[in-house]
């Protein structure tokens, strides 16, 4: 039975590390939709329509498959729609507005090392052996690709971190929920995009955004954003804070800015420096110690509300 059990865990262990370089080429490509999106409509109504709609189609899935509606920690919840759906959005489609899709996918993308300095002190998150060597490897890779020592673009640069700050926390407290209760992850997918979407809602109504240009190319951007991003990166992303320690989860996706350089390149003919394309190999040289590390790692432990004691967390196949 032991042995049973191990061979489980390995695979979805496996099936986890897969998972995150899937979310990589989602969230990595979407960069390109979106800096389409915000050329045809105003930051805050191309955020607002691309969350609203897809948690209100959540919504009638939940309702087709007769799960439970209400919410859980109703709280929580609303805190992590605020980080992560109109924090981390809001920012981002901001930064967008004036600066390269790009640039931007990789400033967004600090979050990883927000989530590291976030989940030490809260979670007891700790990376151990090889895994710091990945960070080490990762941070010298986004050093050369930011390029601090130019300082151009400084305000799109600044909205791009602060959205990065906002998902890192959103994450930490989507950890906390998981502690807390026993939470269906589509449920919490659906909430918390559809309470972070009314504030993105009276943002664009407040600031008096125009309304969007329904070309074909904006619909295209719409529906990617609303469907793929969204909704499928959102269940991806809480799944994977189920599987996976934060810190390991945040580091997986390191990909995610190398997808954004290379997908602006080719579609949007934003060139890549010689800096950004060493940053980029050297990121790659991360991820790929950080998925050794992670396949060799302990197992990650939860805690037990009835009996206070660690034990392996539950997972799915």
């Amino acid at each position: 039975m032991e042995l049973v059990r191990r061979r489980a865990l390995k695979s979805s262990r496996y099936a986890a590390l897969a998972t995150l370089v899937v979310l990589a080429l989602i969230w990595g490509y979407s960069w390109v939709p979106l800096k389409l999106g915000v050329a045809h409509s105003s930051p805050f109504v191309f955020a607002a329509l691309r969350t609203l709609p897809g948690s209100l189609l959540m919504l009638l899935l939940m309702a087709s498959l007769r799960q439970p509606l209400k919410p859980k920690a109703i709280g929580l919840t609303a805190l992590l729609g605020l980080l992560q759906t109109s924090g981390f959005l809001g920012f981002t489609m901001g930064a967008l507005v004036s600066g390269g899709a790009g640039r931007t996918s990789i400033l967004a993308n600090t979050w990883q090392f927000w989530i590291l300095l976030m989940a030490w002190p809260i979670l007891r998150e700790r990376l151990q052996g090889l895994q710091w060597l990945s960070v080490v490897l990762a941070l010298s890779g986004l050093i050369l690709i930011i390029e601090p020592w130019r300082l151009h673009g400084v305000t799109s640069s600044l909205l791009a971190l602060s959205g990065a700050v906002c998902f890192a926390a959103g994450s930490i407290v989507a950890k906390i929920i998981r502690r807390r209760h026993e939470v269906d992850n589509l449920s919490l997918t659906t909430w918390q995009t559809f309470f972070g979407s009314l504030v993105l809602v009276v943002l664009a109504v407040t600031t008096g955004g125009d309304a969007p240009d329904w070309s074909g190319t904006f619909v295209w951007s719409f529906l990617f954003a609303m469907l793929v991003t969204t909704c499928l990166g959102s269940f991806i992303w809480l799944y994977l804070l189920r599987e996976l320690p934060a810190g390991i989860a945040g580091l997986g996706t390191m990909g995610t800015p190398v997808v954004g350089v290379l997908s602006s390149w080719v579609q949007l003919g934003e060139t890549p420096t010689v800096l950004e394309v060493a940053g980029m190999l050297i990121i790659l040289a991360g991820l790929a110690i950080l998925f050794r590390a992670g396949l060799s790692g302990p197992v990650p432990q939860r805690r037990s509300k009835a009996h206070g004691r660690s034990r392996p967390a539950r997972r799915s196949g």
